[in-house]
């Protein structure tokens, strides 16, 4: 099997070239592109999510030997989670290369978060299943980065962190109101304020209204630990 320009452009982006192109051709082709001749990634998935557990799992005890169980936790799940997987598949412009029905294409697909998240555990299977664990390995350390080294500073929840922020200063917990709603039904940007009783407010933007409350939070959280 020959790979598309692109797709050749792609092995380049994260750093494999596939000795068996169907693995890579597969790993992004979505469930509404399949058909009883073509595969999609949905198998592949579910091994990729193990595979890149496995190896942040590694990393974070390498990184600190003398964390416990419950330091490593918040650490490990902020690094695996959908959120930090679709920011690495926008990275590497997976969206691009992936294989999708009318359906999928007409609502925005290939930024979607949940989509991205998922076939970029797709292609972490396909590199260990063509190259074995190692190659996998060292991709997603390269992808991922200083993600794992600042790995910390994400761990907690920004919202339950203003929260308690809040409630340690006996104010009310935070208010968070839509403050715009812009771009097509299909691929929506929201504008969220984050508020406190004292004043104290910040504004993020995101494709949905949990990651902009999110964002908005954590800005909030930096601008008064830098005031205190």
């Amino acid at each position: 099997m020959k790979l598309s320009g692109d797709l050749k452009a792609f092995e380049a982006r994260i750093g494999h070239a596939f000795a068996d192109p169907a693995l890579l051709s597969r790993a992004v082709t979505h469930a509404s592109m399949s058909s009883a001749n073509r595969d999609d990634n949905q198998r592949l998935e579910f091994l990729g999510d193990r595979v890149l557990g496995l190896v942040m799992a590694e990393a974070l005890l390498a990184l600190d030997p003398n964390a416990t169980e419950g330091q490593l936790a918040p650490r490990f799940n902020a690094l695996v989670r959908k959120e930090t997987c679709a920011d690495v598949a926008r990275q590497i412009d997976l969206g691009k290369v992936l294989k999708l029905g009318r359906s999928e294409m007409i609502s925005g697909g290939r930024r979607k978060q949940a989509l991205l998240g998922d076939a970029i555990e797709a292609v972490i299977a396909a590199v260990y299943l063509d190259g074995g664990f190692d190659a996998a390995k060292a991709m997603i350390l390269a992808l991922w980065g200083r993600r794992i080294e600042t790995v910390e500073e994400d761990a907690r929840d920004a919202k339950t962190a203003l929260q308690e922020w809040a409630q340690a200063r006996k104010l009310a917990p935070p208010d968070y109101v839509q403050t715009d709603r812009s771009g097509p039904d299909h691929a929506p940007v929201f504008t969220i304020s984050a508020r406190l009783e004292n004043g104290a407010s910040a504004v993020a933007t995101a494709p949905s209204k949990r990651a902009a409350e999110q964002a908005a939070a954590k800005r909030l959280l930096a601008q008064l630990e830098t005031s205190e």
